[in-house]
């Protein structure tokens, strides 16, 4: 129970844990992330997914011997609560900093250049927006498919069921704007589908409006992208405006949100998935995750794909870290790069081409009960 407590400390507590953690020797890591203020899951469910599998980790002796103390703060989803969790962080040199999430919140981390001069390396920011990936940055390495591959799926497949037509109802934010590039490029290069775009901020009015102007073109499937809340109420919208058609949407958003959302309205919506199902059982990888999720959460009883991608990105650090010269952030980045293919027992990663290490995509239909069939 102690270590669970360790783990899962967040905010000012975990000050006085870090001077701990350098004395003992133990590896610290970080998870700044919006808690408080993003109504979705994601953040609260990559953190779960995370302790998970570090309780694994250090159940078995940690890495080489030192074990791995995660420290969680909430940076309200703003790009200046991120900073100033940073500066109450980084003193205490965390090796690496996990999962942080919002387009806006990260393209600010790379637009101000604040990235240059921290001595840490992040691994698996979310969302996959392509704004944050060309160029990118040496020091910040994506697990997950990016955007661009997720809706080049989509739209192949929409192809492949001779769609003609994809109203494209995206919020005005990076992760939005990008992908309607995407969507653009992607439909140029199967060739046969049109484009019907609609620009939305995150009002319900504005919302609305968009999708009307959707529906009016009566396109033949429809794709929402943005953050997880203005998603699912994306989804809602059209639906509500009189689209039965085929709608789509990125893997940000989880089935059981989407049914809070949309109701009956969410049966049959695809969301592109970048993880494995976290409810299969058929690979080493499925097996590993549900017990240490079933060890480390007993009152959990379904689990979500960002419970699987954040015991993914814990595993996938615990391994660079254990090949890796030194832990360091420097160190860490070199293993990410010089170790090849990270074999997870049915996901592999490979950092040696460049920061993104997946491009594994499926789509999962959501089911009447709001659970993810693929």
């Amino acid at each position: 129970m102690l270590r669970r407590h360790l783990l899962q400390t967040a905010l000012l507590s975990a000050l006085p844990l870090f001077a701990q953690a350098q004395d003992s020797g133990d590896i610290v890591v970080a998870q700044i992330g919006p808690f408080t203020v993003l109504p979705a899951p994601d953040p609260r469910e990559l953190n779960e997914g995370l302790v998970a599998a570090f309780e694994e980790i250090n159940g078995k002796g940690g890495i080489n011997g030192r074990k791995v103390q995660l420290v969680k703060l909430d940076d309200t989803y703003t790009f200046e609560g991120f900073k100033a969790r940073l500066d109450e962080v980084m003193p205490r040199k965390p090796v690496a900093l996990l999962t942080p999430l919002g387009s806006a919140t990260l393209k600010g981390l790379l637009d101000s250049k604040l990235l240059d001069s921290l001595d840490t390396v992040i691994l698996n920011a979310v969302p996959g927006a392509g704004v944050l990936r060309n160029p990118g940055h040496p020091k910040l390495f994506h697990i997950r498919a990016g955007d661009e591959q997720q809706i080049q799926k989509i739209v192949s497949h929409a192809r492949a069921l001779n769609i003609q037509s994809m109203g494209v109802l995206f919020q005005d934010l990076p992760i939005g704007t990008s992908g309607l590039a995407a969507a653009k490029a992607a439909a140029a290069e199967v060739g046969g589908i049109e484009i019907i775009e609609a620009k939305s901020g995150t009002e319900a009015a504005d919302i609305a409006q968009a999708a009307k102007a959707i529906a009016a073109k009566a396109p033949q499937s429809a794709l929402v992208v943005g953050a997880p809340k203005f998603s699912g109420e994306g989804i809602a919208a059209l639906r509500a405006a009189g689209v039965t058609q085929q709608i789509f949407t990125l893997s940000y958003l989880p089935a059981p949100a989407l049914q809070k959302f949309a109701g009956q309205g969410a049966r049959g919506v695809g969301i592109a998935q970048t993880y494995p199902n976290p409810s299969g059982v058929t690979s080493p990888l499925h097996r590993a995750f549900r017990a240490a999720m079933q060890k480390t959460h007993p009152g959990i009883s379904s689990y979500t794909p960002f419970h699987m991608e954040g015991y993914i990105t814990a595993r996938v650090f615990a391994e660079a870290a254990r090949k890796a010269k030194s832990v360091t952030p420097s160190g860490i980045a070199e293993s990410l790069r010089r170790s090849g293919e990270f074999d997870l027992g049915g996901f592999r990663v490979n950092f040696s081409k460049g920061n993104v290490g997946s491009q594994w995509v499926d789509i999962g239909v959501v089911t009447s009960d709001g659970k993810l069939m693929y």
